[in-house]
This record gives C-alpha cells, sequence and structure tokens, in this order.
C-alpha cells in the first residue's frame, strides 16, 4: 500500500482538497505509475460540479504521463521503468467493435479492479478511470501507452486527453487532406489542438472562430490562417466569404452548444462534414432543417477522444513533436503544485489558460 498525496473532490460543487490517499499495489492486469505532470482539463471542473456522476468522493486528474513503478500478474505490454501517457480507453480486443477492426469504438473499455481509498478506508472514484492528481495512481496496464522518454511529461501528458481530441477530431474523424479548408468554432485548448491538427494534415484554409481576441491570438500561433471574432461579425457569412461563397469542406465544434452546432452546419459546402468535439450538456437540444440535412450531403459526426488508439496515436504524434512538427509546449500555460488545482479551475473558466499542468 502507498501513501500519497492526491486532489479529492468531496461533494458537487465543493472546492477541491489535497490530501492523503491509499494506494494499492498493482493485481492482475494492472499497474502503478508515478505520475510526473498532469494537465488541468474542463473534465475535471465538470466530475466537481457533478456534471458528470454522483460517484463522490472523486480522485481528479487525468491527463497524465509518468514512470510505470510496478506492475502485476499477467501484464506484457508495459514494463517497470517505461515512461508512458496515461489513456481512458483501454481497448478490450474483443467486444463487436474490436472484432471488426475499429477498436477506437471499443464498447467494454476497463480500468483498475481495485480500489484507492481515502485514509478511512472510503473507496475514490478516478476521473475517468484515471486520478492522476496524485503522486502515484493504480491504473489498468491498458491505460498505459509507452512513448519516447525523451519527451517531457509536461508536453506528452497533454495527449491524454484534451490535445489528443482535438487533432484527432480533425485527423481521424474529419480526415481532414491536404488542400482541404476548415473552419473551427472554440478556440480554447481542443479547439487550438484542432487547427494543429488540420495544419498537420495538409489544410490550406484554416479560419479560427470565437468570441475572444487573446484565444484568436492563440488560434493564429498554431496554424489559422484566418480568424473570425464571432463578437463583431457572423461568422457564417465571413467563413463563406472566405471560401468564394462555398462553405469549408470541414467545421469543426470545439464548444459544444446548439448555436456553434449550427453556426459549424451552416458554414459548411456542399458534401461537408462537420464534427462536433465539444461537449454538450445532457440538457441541451438542437433543431435543424431536415431538408438541409438531405439536400447538402457530407457527413455530421461525433469524435469521442478525437477516435484515438493510444498505442497508434500517442508514440506517432511523440515523435512528430520530437521532430520540431507539433509544438505541444506551446498548450502549457502554466506548471503548478497539486495544492494549485483549485485556483486553476478559476483561471480555466476565465479563459486566461489554454492549459495548466500540475507537475509531481
Amino acid at each position: 500500500m502507498h501513501r500519497v498525496r492526491g486532489v479529492v473532490a468531496r461533494s458537487k460543487g465543493a472546492p477541491v482538497s489535497v490530501e492523503t490517499i491509499l494506494v494499492p499495489d498493482p493485481g492482475p492486469g494492472e499497474a502503478l505509475v508515478r505520475v510526473q505532470a498532469c494537465g488541468v482539463c474542463h473534465t475535471d471542473l465538470h466530475y466537481r460540479e457533478g456534471g458528470i456522476g454522483e460517484e463522490f468522493p472523486y480522485l481528479l486528474g487525468h491527463e497524465a504521463a509518468g514512470i510505470v513503478e510496478a506492475v502485476g500478474p499477467d501484464v506484457s505490454d508495459v514494463a517497470v521503468g517505461d515512461f508512458v501517457i496515461l489513456n481512458w480507453r483501454a481497448v478490450c480486443g474483443h467486444c463487436r467493435s474490436c472484432r471488426r477492426g475499429r477498436p477506437w469504438y471499443c464498447f467494454s473499455t476497463f480500468n483498475a479492479t481495485q480500489k484507492m481509498t481515502l485514509e478511512d478506508g472510503t473507496p475514490l472514484s478516478p476521473a475517468l478511470g484515471i486520478g492522476a492528481f496524485a503522486e502515484k495512481t493504480l491504473v489498468a496496464a491498458g491505460q498505459c501507452t509507452k512513448i519516447d522518454p525523451k519527451a517531457p511529461p509536461t508536453a506528452a501528458g497533454l495527449l491524454g486527453c484534451g490535445v489528443m481530441a482535438g487533432i484527432g477530431a480533425a485527423i481521424n474523424t474529419a480526415e481532414v487532406g491536404r488542400g482541404d479548408t476548415v473552419a473551427v468554432f472554440g478556440c480554447g485548448g481542443v479547439g487550438d489542438a484542432a487547427i494543429a491538427g488540420a495544419r498537420l494534415a495538409g489544410a490550406k484554409t484554416i479560419i479560427a472562430v470565437d468570441l475572444d481576441e487573446r484565444k484568436l491570438d492563440w488560434a493564429r500561433s498554431f496554424g489559422a490562417t484566418h480568424t473570425v471574432n464571432a463578437r463583431n461579425a457572423d461568422p457564417v457569412q465571413v467563413i463563406k466569404e472566405i471560401t468564394d461563397g462555398n462553405g469549408v469542406d470541414v467545421a469543426i465544434d470545439a464548444v459544444g452548444v446548439p448555436e456553434t452546432y449550427r453556426q459549424a452546419f451552416e458554414a459548411r459546402d456542399l458534401a461537408g462534414t462537420v464534427v462536433l468535439v465539444g461537449v454538450p450538456r445532457p440538457d441541451m437540444e438542437i433543431t435543424l432543417p431536415f431538408i438541409e440535412v438531405f439536400g447538402r450531403g457530407g457527413a455530421l459526426k461525433s469524435s469521442w477522444y478525437g477516435d484515438c488508439l493510444p498505442s497508434r496515436d500517442f508514440p506517432m504524434l511523440i515523435e512528430l513533436y520530437l521532430q520540431g512538427r507539433l509544438d505541444l509546449d506551446r498548450f502549457v500555460s502554466e506548471t503548478i503544485k497539486l495544492d494549485d488545482v483549485e485556483a486553476a479551475f478559476h483561471k480555466m473558466e476565465k479563459g486566461d489558460v489554454l492549459r495548466s499542468v500540475v507537475v509531481l
């Protein structure tokens, strides 16, 4: 049993606290990971606010990288000393989606079986099955993806969630191709990652849409060729002007509200693709003109975790980073300690940062 410090959300909406938690030695199929860095993601805030479930207390944190410290029986894919990115989609290899050769849609992903607990024995619910705002965490071995140790953990860990979601939305889900035109609605961490992904894929025109000029500046640094402040102009009209009246080949909604989705839908060209990667609230609904769904053709897609396969995508993207072709460091606005997570949530809510990254 390992006694470590971790960030816990004890009740809905309450400020998080740093507490001593107990982490078991790994059992069959499990791995103990010494966390080196973990990004502060909106999903962690959703957990704290009760927007994902009511299984308090939560051990927060999931966008992380670290070193495997121990493995349980029957673990062969990772070993002690491996530098890994943690993922929340450990594919089973046996479900109907995996058998069809589409493991990124796995219907039976898995987590560690044993529970981490508070000192009094209260079981913790780890965020996305990871719980990485902690000095050590217990995960299923399949949640560990080995990567090149030359990458710093502050950059590598970001692929564990938000940056992978955005890049994957562009490359995997939308299948952006050479010469395509792309619009990205929302220029936070996920949206800027989608911009970076579209640039990697060879898009010729990348239009960033946001309400905040500071975020539009960030978008330019990731590869946006044009920007639209939706506070001052109709983004659909501007996008069509930029694209000779046609609209874009790919429109990515990284916000996840009905208004931006409708704008993405209206801003796409005939046979264009709309990709939703921003996470809507459960109570949200949208109405679209049915004849437009039919008449425009193309595709309306949702992207969950960037439709990524960690074993395939994480090492490839780290290699691009090491080659200087993917600037992961640019996403890191600040590095902080475990005690600073609550303050980082407030900065994130105000849009002051792309990513605060906890360094342990």
